[in-house]
């Protein structure tokens, strides 16, 4: 196959002169490499670098084993599915934990548990992440990365208003987004994503459960009234907005660089967005206002998987293992276009005391992270499409959710 390399072969004339010269008959020196090869998504030069610099130590460290990376740049997971039920996929790939549920009900993934030691130490990872590559017991991916959800708020326009602190609360935060609202100059106190991907921590906020034993149940009251507020804020208080009002596309973060946006609820990748685009723009962030008294936020995490038929386990585990390991980790992250998921990591960086960053790694601990068994996408499909209706105002939030949950279920019942 394409991964065996031999470095060096010996000819039948120079075993015998070296049993002439030595006296030594039948030594045979040969010294092999594996190659494995790594699959993911593209990045920014300075991460695609970054990586780079990673494996490459990874082989200075490794010299038995040569890593080829293949960058998928366009319909990742459909050409990696493609890939494994063809025999063709990578020995070690990237899987996102909203996808991770279903691709393991596949076999497709190789079981780590009998891979890892305790000197890995597992529990240096955030549970969260941790935990989005399990199933029972057993863990088939580790979380290379992460990032939860900010607010994210624009110093000026706060001190022009008057108010002095971010909001702790989800009425404080309203009660602020009507001070900083002026929409005859297109700004909102609130810019937000209307997407389930970005409210599910709150839409479960009361009790409810937006998935049931993989059916939907979003429909439920305790759901509806529990992000009923969301909806309000836009159609009635008119002091939110989505980023496509204002002209900014589908991107919060650049609603709120322009100033169209006292306030979104974003990730970490709007600091280096922000960073790169809006270099001059004074702002702070801060933990997302509590529900009910309770913290929350959403996480999103992506891991290292290894294919169940790949030939190379081993050194596949090898990689895995550095790659997610407290030195490879730090070079990864160290640039801060993702945060680490090891809590050493984190502290070792000093992310976790950073102005901008802290918030973000405080979340962690208690995020809600992007997933919930294999029927999530269908579900997510459903009920963004119908939510989208209410938000602007067309329809009840109860209706809309209300069909949307019975088109999900039909759909799922499809798959079974």
């Amino acid at each position: 196959m394409r991964r065996t390399k031999w470095l060096s072969t010996l000819s039948i004339s120079s075993l015998l002169l070296a049993t002439i010269l030595s006296g030594c008959g039948n030594e045979e020196s040969q010294s092999e490499k594996t190659e494995i090869v790594l699959s993911g998504w593209g990045g920014n030069p300075t991460e695609k670098k970054l990586l780079d610099e990673v494996l490459s130590d990874f082989e200075k460290e490794h010299p038995h084993i040569d890593v080829k990376l293949n960058t998928i740049s366009d319909q990742y997971m459909d050409v990696l599915k493609t890939r494994l039920i063809g025999g063709t996929a990578a020995d070690v790939f990237y899987l996102d934990a909203f996808e991770a549920p279903a691709l393991i009900e596949t076999g497709a993934v190789e079981p780590l548990n009998k891979y890892v030691t305790q000197d890995f130490d597992l529990a240096d990872f955030e549970k969260p992440m941790l935990d989005a590559f399990k199933k029972g017991e057993e863990l088939y991916g580790l979380p290379k990365d992460y990032s939860t959800l900010a607010l994210f708020y624009n110093k000026k326009m706060f001190k022009e208003a008057g108010i002095t602190e971010p909001p702790q609360t989800w009425e404080e935060m309203e009660l602020a987004a009507k001070k900083l609202t002026d929409q005859e100059k297109q700004v909102y106190g609130l810019g937000m994503l209307p997407q389930i991907e970005r409210m599910y921590y709150m839409a479960e906020s009361r009790g409810g459960q937006v998935i049931t034993d993989g059916r939907a149940t979003f429909a439920d009251d305790k759901v509806v009234d529990a992000i009923q507020p969301v909806v309000d804020m836009h159609v009635k208080d008119k002091t939110a907005a989505t980023p496509s009002e204002v002209g900014a596309g589908q991107s919060a973060g650049e609603m709120f660089g322009r100033g169209n946006a006292a306030m979104v609820m974003e990730g970490n990748w709007n600091i280096p967005f922000l960073e790169d685009t809006f270099p001059e723009l004074d702002y702070g962030t801060a933990e997302l206002p509590t529900i009910n008294g309770k913290k929350g936020t959403m996480s999103f995490t992506v891991g290292y998987a290894m294919n169940a038929e790949s030939e190379y386990k081993k050194e596949s585990w090898e990689l895995i293992e550095y790659l997610t390991g407290k030195e490879g980790m730090k070079k990864w992250t160290s640039k801060g276009f993702a945060l680490p998921t090891r809590k050493s990591v984190a502290a070792e960086l000093g992310f976790d005391q950073d102005k901008l960053r802290g918030p973000l790694v405080s979340g962690a601990e208690y995020a809600t992270v992007w997933q919930d068994g294999p029927t999530l996408p269908i579900v997510m499909n459903n009920f963004n499409n119908q939510f989208l209706s209410a938000y602007l105002g067309d329809r009840p939030l109860k209706e809309a959710l209300n069909d949307a949950e019975k088109q999900a279920n039909r759909e799922i019942k499809v798959t079974e």
